[in-house]
């Protein structure tokens, strides 16, 4: 059993290979090998969470026999083995579900780049997940940005070009300020490891007079995550990045690339800073208060929204307030609420990314509203897709969304700060309110049904319905087994310390 702590690093050298190799198939033959190591992927890290899991402790793999501060280390548990077979799976099933809109969107002698794009991103996915090294967090994170901007421009339109331009700038802004927080912290500390890190900190921090370059240098690095993440007010971006990619780039860049750069600043809270020394600092109250202003900034923006696609891109900004108001609310609750968001926002919003495009389709390629009338009947997998994510992002029981909200309810209560209870239960409750506003306003019009609607027999796509049930079950499992997730993110968090 002990050949199992070998398969992180499988995932992340076996995602770079497959990269190169891409590039040397068809586009077709590239898909398919794609989907074939994307499943080999979910089965050496579902192997690496049963492990971590039944054992109850956490395993570190060392590169190269070199030690602190030059050494290079992977770190796997409960909770890192649970992101990243949460964020393969989305992978697969977006790769599955948009593959009719990459063939119409992408011509097809790039269509084999585009495969080795997505490789390359799930390297970077994964060893960003699994790293216990600051810096490799840094060259990952680089590659990441790459990788989306290659996703998004590949549909090869005016709109699209732009779009990756202002993501581009954004995204290298925020690296360069990311870059510069680990500098200062590798200055500070002389480790790039985590452990040894954490460890300096602390004896730093002992010392009030080293508080202040501690608390700017996470700063710093915090407002470089931030950016790329898309926390209020960076989130203008959003709508072009997300709106005019292809469906499988725009699930993609919603629900793992934003999610992924939170997690790498959760586990620098954790495992660089320490999570003591964190919570003294005013960071994490500036964060709680932005989160908030997302989550309202981000619904009213829905509202306004004149397309669909535009709607939910700006629904995403609010959910990505969601994340960083638990991290704002602090303690294990709120860090726990936050990590279960990410989950739920995960295959929620990938639902809707690749269910708006489908949509669309059955009424004349348009994203207008006003288009829209009767489109989920014209397509009724489609609308029921739809209507199941939106019924978990209003908050119904049953569903993720429904168990997010209750878990930042009762991180806030646990908080114990009648202020921090009550604007939190404000802005929770105002949410729900707008949500149900713009995805109830949306159903009744893709379900407004005219005689003409009725006769209309659209192409049934096998191959887009089972990814689609997939990330239904797995909805229906975080909402109906909360509790369980919960616990799950509650054991990784304790193997953090």
């Amino acid at each position: 059993m002990d050949f199992i702590v070998n398969f992180p690093l499988f995932t992340i050298v076996l995602s770079l290979f497959s990269g190169v190799l891409c590039m040397m198939l068809s586009g077709k033959n590239a898909r398919r090998y794609t989907i074939v190591y994307e499943c080999i992927l979910i089965v050496l890290v579902s192997c690496v969470l049963w492990y971590t899991y039944t054992t109850g402790a956490a395993f570190t793999y060392v590169m190269g026999e070199f030690p602190a501060p030059w050494g290079n280390e992977i770190r796997a548990g409960v909770l890192e083995a649970s992101i990243a077979l949460l964020f393969l799976i989305v992978m697969l099933c977006s790769v599955l579900a948009g593959t009719h809109f990459l063939i119409d969107d992408i011509d097809e002698s790039k269509l084999n780049l585009y495969f080795t794009l997505i490789n390359l991103m799930t390297a970077a996915l994964m060893a960003m997940t699994w790293t216990n090294d600051i810096f490799t967090g840094y060259v990952f994170l680089e590659i990441l940005t790459l990788t989306s901007c290659g996703i998004l421009i590949v549909r090869e339109i005016g709109r699209t070009t732009l779009a990756a331009v202002r993501y581009m700038i954004l995204n290298l802004m925020g690296s360069g300020l990311f870059l510069l927080g680990t500098v200062l912290l590798y200055d500070i500390t002389g480790n790039l490891l985590m452990v040894p890190m954490q460890a300096r900190i602390a004896e730093l921090s002992q010392n009030p007079q080293n508080m202040m370059i501690i608390t700017m240098s996470v700063g710093i690095l915090t407002i470089g995550l931030s950016i790329k993440s898309g926390l209020f007010p960076f989130h203008y971006w959003m709508p072009d990045t997300y709106g005019w990619a292809t469906p499988a780039s725009g699930s993609i860049l919603s629900s793992l690339v934003s999610k992924c750069y939170i997690f790498l600043l959760i586990k620098i809270y954790y495992r660089v800073v320490g999570i003591e020394v964190f919570e003294k600092m005013p960071i994490r109250y500036i964060l709680l208060v932005l989160g908030m202003c997302g989550i309202v900034f981000g619904s009213v923006s829905a509202i306004r929204a004149g397309n669909i696609n535009r709607m939910v891109a700006f629904s995403s900004a609010a959910q990505i307030g969601y994340i960083y108001m638990g991290i704002g609310i602090g303690g294990t609750a709120g860090y726990t609420a936050a990590i279960f968001h990410i989950m739920a926002h995960a295959v929620t919003k990938s639902q809707l990314f690749l269910t708006t495009p489908r949509l669309s389709e059955v009424s004349d390629r348009s994203l207008k509203f006003k288009n829209l009338r009767g489109s989920g009947i014209r397509d009724k997998n489609a609308g029921f897709f739809f209507l199941i994510a939106s019924m978990s992002m209003i908050g119904i029981p049953i569903f993720a969304g429904f168990a997010s909200k209750l878990l930042f309810g009762m991180a806030a209560a646990e908080n114990g700060n009648s202020v921090l209870i009550a604007a939190v239960m404000l802005v929770l409750a105002a949410s729900s309110v707008l949500n149900a506003l713009y995805f109830i306003r949306t159903l009744l019009r893709i379900y407004d049904v005219s005689p003409s609607d009725l006769r209309v027999r659209h192409t049934r796509r096998p191959a887009y319905n089972a990814p689609m049930l997939i990330l239904t079950g797995a909805n229906l499992a975080l909402g109906l087994a909360s509790w369980f997730f919960a616990g799950l993110i509650g054991q990784g968090l304790s193997m953090f310390m």
